[in-house]
């Protein structure tokens, strides 16, 4: 079949499933995404209740058995169930048939990772430094003026040697400027009103209030925690648990892309390779760009397009493929489309601009497919090992092999409490920052003591000095302890920015030390 002839890749590739034509399933014709395309990024759309999250399931499962590490975000609980092997039934073993697997039940190693520790995961943090003004800008809300002027205070608490590391941080600093004492230095910044500093006080104190103080502090999360294998050298599964936030979802989905930001500005350049480092799946992707500001969109649409050269493929997992801005979407070079409904004229219009979007094809009436899609079924265009677009396939696709649905709560519990990365994030670090010097200036000075009282000379010799005793390898391994503890780790990165060390801006005004 011509179809199955350009899915056809001499590398290890992906299966997705079997060809859909003339109304039943062709086993033999089967739909493969090359592993070295994945850096090209993807998109999965469809509408709610299609397969989109059995979809991505699927894909995590293969990549993490090939051995690439994987990024989810799990906004429904949906996707616990990847750590334990799925139930066979009726409905899984047809599908293999239909799809030509051989359907094994497989769990796959995941890490549980949650913002803040809200939720059941290993605690994901960020410095207020780290996340930068930009994106603690989407969080808040801010228009353009209100967004420069946190610019500002960035600035100002960085010229001033003020790390800012978690939200009281920042708080105190804005307090700072618009007190008495702070107010001339207020006034040097020039473009800081002191009516904008408030509104912006005002804003941190109800994401404060609203529980969003847990998500900003240290230990921050350090990247490389997300490119591990497993000892049996499959890829590490970190999934974001989300399922306490959907709530808040300016929160949690400006967190993922401070996630993918700090990928970007951590690893290094490596050009093509013959497997991706990371694969990011950014689920619910179209609370990425609601209501963003150009400046945002623009600082996306940066990232999506240099972060292949990193090595890193990023998947939006959205509805419609309009919820996606252009510029973005034209740069996602595989493409999962499940069904799509018209019941509205808005929706009749999204579909007329998602079928613009695919190549032509002779054997599908790509707007009529789209609607008769089933469960678990999609239209499929990839990128072939040379980088050319696939023939549109209508796709029934492999059923995942782990468990469909929530993992039972004391299980996760359980692999959270035995996760090696609870030792180094699980408690919270407040160390000495702009909240505790600023509180220091604002101190009055004790009184001085009074001068020590002479006393007669004494004629004791003094003591002998003690020879320096050299370090047992007890103490030693005390010694190794401290330097290895986090506390010590974030003392260290403050310590070496004090004495010069060079520190980088990112493209979102993120900070990290190097």
């Amino acid at each position: 079949m011509e179809i199955a002839a350009g899915y056809t890749t001499p590398g290890p590739a992906l299966a997705l499933g079997s060809v859909v034509h003339g109304g039943s399933a062709h086993p033999a014709a089967q739909v493969r995404v090359p592993l070295s395309m994945l850096n090209r990024h993807g998109l999965i759309a469809g509408a709610t209740g299609t397969g989109k999250t059995k979809t991505l399931q699927l894909l995590a499962e293969q990549l993490s058995a090939q051995g690439v590490p994987v990024v989810l975000a799990d906004v429904k609980g949906d996707l616990s169930g990847l750590a334990r092997p799925g139930d066979r039934s009726d409905r899984v073993a047809t599908r293999a048939t239909d799809t030509a697997d051989d359907w094994t039940p497989t769990g796959y190693p995941v890490e549980y990772l949650a913002l803040g520790g809200l939720g059941s995961g290993v605690p994901l943090r960020a410095s207020i430094t780290s996340f930068g003004p930009l994106l603690l800008s989407k969080v808040l809300d801010l228009n353009a003026t209100q967004t420069s002027s946190l610019g500002l205070v960035f600035h100002y608490a960085d010229s001033a040697g003020l790390p800012l590391l978690d939200l009281k941080d920042l708080r105190a600093v804005i307090s700072w400027l618009t007190s008495d004492e702070g107010k001339p230095e207020l006034k040097q910044l020039g473009g800081l009103s002191r009516a904008t500093a408030g509104v912006l006080l005002r804003e941190l104190i109800a994401l404060e209030d609203g529980g969003g103080d847990v998500f900003f502090g240290e230990p921050e999360w350090e990247i490389t925690d997300l490119l591990r294998t497993a000892a049996d050298g499959r890829g590490v599964i970190s999934s974001v648990e989300l399922s306490e936030l959907q709530g808040r979802p300016q929160l949690f989905s400006t967190f993922l892309m401070w996630l993918l930001a700090d990928l970007f500005e951590e690893l290094p350049e490596v050009g093509d390779l013959d497997r991706p480092k990371l694969v990011f799946f950014f689920d619910e992707a179209h609370l990425l760009f609601t209501g963003a500001s150009k400046a945002f969109l623009e600082t996306v649409t940066q990232t999506v397009r240099l972060i292949r050269s990193k090595g890193v493929g990023v998947f939006f997992v959205t509805q419609n493929p309009t919820d996606v801005p252009s510029a973005v979407l034209g740069q996602l070079g595989n493409r999962v489309q499940h069904a799509l409904r018209s019941f509205t004229p808005e929706d009749a219009d999204a579909l007329r601009k998602t079928v613009r979007t695919y190549p032509k094809s002779d054997a599908y009436d790509i707007a009529e497919t789209l609607g008769a899609l089933g469960t678990g079924e999609a239209l499929v265009t990839v990128l072939s090992e040379r980088g050319a677009p696939t023939p549109v396939a209508w796709t029934v696709l492999r059923a995942p092999r782990s468990t469909m649905g929530p993992l039972d709560p004391a299980e996760q519990q359980r692999l959270v409490a035995a996760s090696p990365l609870q030792a180094r994030y699980g408690q919270p670090l407040d160390r000495d920052s702009a909240h505790e010097r600023l509180a220091a200036r604002m101190t009055p000075p004790a009184p001085p003591l009074p001068p020590p009282t002479p006393t007669p000379r004494d004629e004791t010799p003094a003591p002998r000095r003690q020879p320096r005793r050299e370090p047992e390898p007890a103490d030693e391994g005390v010694l190794d302890g401290v330097l290895s503890s986090p506390v010590f780790r974030s003392f260290a990165r403050s310590a070496a920015s004090a004495l010069g060390r060079e520190i980088t801006r990112g493209i979102f005004g993120t900070r990290r030390r190097h």
